[in-house]
């Protein structure tokens, strides 16, 4: 992402996220800070957001971005059960947990760029939605701050479990990005957890795939945030040797557990993108 400009992949997955809530029936991910985040700002890009039952890879992109919003505050609850009391959110975007955190004693930290997270801040500010005590942000960009000063000038305790969400950033980051994060995570206390979201390369993919790949890469790249880091299965599960408890996802079981039984066409399709949980 290019200095100073807020992230547009970030207003598109909010868009979507806020379209589920309007109009899909069952909601998978409910959200009722979705909308009003966004405000009279972007009510015209939201009534134009994709939802054509013609446009699958439209409908399926959706499914998979409410859904994994699902399996991290799924994933999150289980943490909090077991006692964490941190909830890191990795290149936060426009995501609300936040705001409707249902924990008291949760800690909440937003990690993202600083241009990305000051328009989230003007979005809050310009529509009436309260910033919580319990929310510290710590501006980072991955790639030339350290995550660990950040997250300490914002309060984090590094002596005390934390749970981290990682979504939407993974294939945007270098390899020597994305490691030096992994690190930093696996190097918490026991308890701690870790949810993600990642891309199989192209190469693995099958034709119509890699078609649906490169539409939605030239898209990326025309936003000024290209995709640079892919994982097969084996790959990512060598990434995370030092975790346990090793969950990762497919749309066949995605599609099992949050869309099953469904009259409409929200569902995840293909092989590429993948949901992962992993614990230490």
């Amino acid at each position: 992402m290019e200095q100073a400009i807020a992230s547009r992949t970030a207003l598109s997955v909010a868009l979507r996220r806020a379209a589920h809530q309007l109009h899909d029936s069952p909601i998978v991910f409910y959200d009722p800070v979705a909308v009003p985040i966004l405000g009279a700002t972007y009510e015209e890009e939201l009534r134009r957001t994709p939802l054509r039952p013609d446009r699958p890879f439209s409908t399926a992109l959706r499914a998979f971005l409410v859904a994994r919003s699902r399996y991290a505050e799924d994933n999150l609850k289980r943490a909090v059960e077991d006692g964490v009391r941190q909830y890191v959110l990795l290149g936060a975007g426009l995501d609300t947990f936040a705001y409707r955190n249902p924990y008291p004693q949760l800690r909440v930290f937003e990690v993202d760029h600083p241009a990305t997270q000051q328009w989230k801040r003007e979005l809050l500010e310009r529509n009436l939605i309260a910033v919580p005590e319990s929310l510290s942000y710590a501006p980072v960009d991955f790639e030339r701050q350290s995550l660990a000063e950040q997250l300490r000038d914002a309060g984090f305790d590094r002596t005390a479990p934390a749970f981290f969400a990682w979504l939407g950033v993974v294939p945007y980051l270098t390899p020597e990005a994305f490691r030096a994060t992994l690190s930093f995570i696996a190097d918490q206390p026991a308890g701690s957890g870790l949810t993600l979201d990642y891309s199989r390369p192209r190469e693995v993919l099958p034709p119509l795939e890699r078609l649906a790949h490169d539409s939605l890469a030239s898209r990326v790249e025309k936003a000024g945030e290209p995709f640079r880091l892919f994982f097969t299965l084996p790959e990512m599960a060598a990434e995370l040797s030092r975790f346990r408890g090793l969950e990762d996802l497919g749309a066949v079981e995605i599609n099992a557990r949050y869309f099953a039984g469904r009259t409409d066409q929200l569902a995840m399709r293909g092989t590429a993108g993948r949901f992962l949980s992993a614990w230490l």
